[in-house]
């Protein structure tokens, strides 16, 4: 498999920027009511998770498909039914490598970027709400 290049980090505005997002996005998962099933799902399949980042949300007609980044290493796929909680939700677990290197599932270049901005920060980012122990 081919290794993937590390994208340097340069201090932009847009760096900034994405990494505000994705602070929100952690404390969105972790602290609303409206993210809890999400969450619950992201722990059953995922144990040792640490923390983890919503990059992506497609709100579909039916169900919601969120891309989230789990600790540093894996990304979920997870559709949710948005009327009824009763149905299993589908949800596909890869290392963050395959996932890079899936031209099916392919990361945005924003994506990796995002993923250079929490291995930069990633004591900071750690230390905010949601951190707490499982």
């Amino acid at each position: 498999m081919k290794e993937v290049e590390h994208t340097k980090l340069i201090g932009s505005k847009t760096e900034q920027e994405l990494r505000e997002q994705l602070i929100k996005s952690k404390e969105s998962l972790f602290g609303s009511e409206e993210k809890k099933r999400l969450l619950e799902v992201l722990r059953n399949i995922y144990p040792k998770m640490n923390t983890a980042y919503i990059l992506h949300w497609i709100p579909e007609q039916g169900e919601n498909i969120y891309k989230v980044l789990i600790d540093d290493n894996m990304i979920a796929v997870v559709e949710l039914n948005r009327y009824n909680t009763k149905i299993e939700p589908e949800v596909q677990l890869m290392p963050v490598i395959l996932q890079i290197t899936n031209k099916n599932l392919q990361m945005e270049n924003t994506r990796v970027s995002s993923m250079a901005i929490i291995k930069k920060h990633k004591n900071y980012l750690m230390s905010l709400p949601g951190k707490e122990p499982l």
